[in-house]
Formats: C-alpha cells, sequence, structure tokens
C-alpha cells in the first residue's frame, strides 16, 4: 500500500511540476514563438535548450528549423513529457537529454545556439554553467539568456539575477554580448556571441 501511495505522490507532484512550467504567468507573457522571433536563429541551426522543462520553448524552436533541437534537462519524467509532446506532434527533429548545465553531454563546437529560459538562477555555479555553455557552442554560435530582472521586492521572493551581473558573468566567460532585450518590465533577453 506504502509503494502506491508514493507512486500517487510522485505523479501529483510532477503534475503541479507540469501545470507550473506551462503557465504563461511564469513565462511573463512572453509567448515561445514571440521570444523566438527576437533571437537569432536560422533554419538550418542546431539548438539546445537548457533547462528544458515541459519543452516550452523546445517544441516551437523544433517547428521552425530543420536542425536538431536538443532539450537537456534533469529530470527523466520532463523528458518523457518533452518526447511525448514532440511524437504527438510528428516532431522529429528533438533529441532529449539527461544531464546538467554544469555538464552538459554534448561534444565541443557541436551547437549554433543554446538557449537558457528561466533556468541560469538555478544554478549553484553560473561561472562554471557558462563555461560548459561556451564549450559546446561552435565559432560564431550564439548564446540566449532569457531571466526574471532581480528587483527590491519581498513579494518576488525567488533567486533571481540582476542584468548587470549577468552581462558581467557572460563577458567574463569569454562571450560577447550582441544585444540586450527587455521585452516586459520583469523580463531581460542577453545575446551572446562566441
Amino acid at each position: 500500500m506504502e509503494k502506491g501511495n508514493n507512486n500517487f505522490n510522485e505523479m501529483n507532484y510532477f503534475a503541479k511540476k507540469v501545470e507550473y512550467l506551462e503557465n504563461p504567468e511564469k513565462r511573463a507573457d512572453i509567448l515561445p514563438e514571440k521570444l523566438l522571433n527576437m533571437i537569432p536563429i536560422k533554419e538550418a541551426n542546431t539548438i539546445l535548450d537548457l533547462g528544458a522543462g515541459t519543452g516550452y520553448i523546445t517544441i516551437p524552436a523544433a517547428k521552425i528549423v530543420a536542425g536538431e533541437i536538443y532539450a537537456l534537462d534533469i529530470d527523466p519524467n520532463m523528458l518523457e513529457f518533452v518526447d511525448s509532446k514532440a511524437s504527438k506532434e510528428n516532431i522529429t527533429n528533438v533529441k532529449t537529454l539527461k544531464g546538467t548545465i554544469d555538464n552538459i553531454p554534448l561534444s565541443d563546437h557541436s551547437i549554433d545556439l543554446a538557449l537558457a529560459s528561466l533556468v541560469l538562477h538555478e544554478v549553484k555555479q553560473l561561472s562554471n554553467s557558462l563555461q560548459e555553455i561556451k564549450r559546446v557552442l561552435k565559432a560564431e554560435g550564439y548564446f540566449v539568456c532569457v531571466e526574471f530582472e532581480k528587483k527590491d521586492d519581498p513579494i518576488h521572493s525567488h533567486p533571481r539575477i540582476a542584468s548587470s551581473i549577468m552581462e558581467q558573468e557572460i563577458t567574463k566567460a569569454g562571450l560577447k554580448v550582441t544585444q540586450k532585450l527587455c521585452p516586459t518590465d520583469d523580463v531581460y533577453i542577453i545575446i551572446a556571441k562566441k
């Protein structure tokens, strides 16, 4: 009886996690298609979605490029969810990868564009993760960081990284910031090139 209860709790937790990650309010009203139109994607690109979660960005990106889209996540349940979503939509260029941002299971210089959407505030060593992202980027490859702006506001108590700090860290990692966008008051996008 206890084992069945654990399975129910895991399924309930997973359902709540999916509901949270799919919630447009978490994404600050930036639809994935809108975000993808703001960044330098080419049809032949190979893209890495870091912390892909439910495939919120992976699936729309897979529809606009012919190259492979790698969905990286630490949670195998999320990767199964992404696979299922891609299968339902007959998308064949999505590849799921179990791993972390500070240990990406891809070879050096294999990615045209790496995208980290609302995930870098969760990493323990930002500089290590940025070095790992740089490692997998091809020469002239792009890194796109989407994060919530840090504000002195007790309502937003979850971790955030100020855009000025993020820009410094990206530059310190050896990437060249080419553009900063602020599509809303709460969200910033930093585009950098290797």
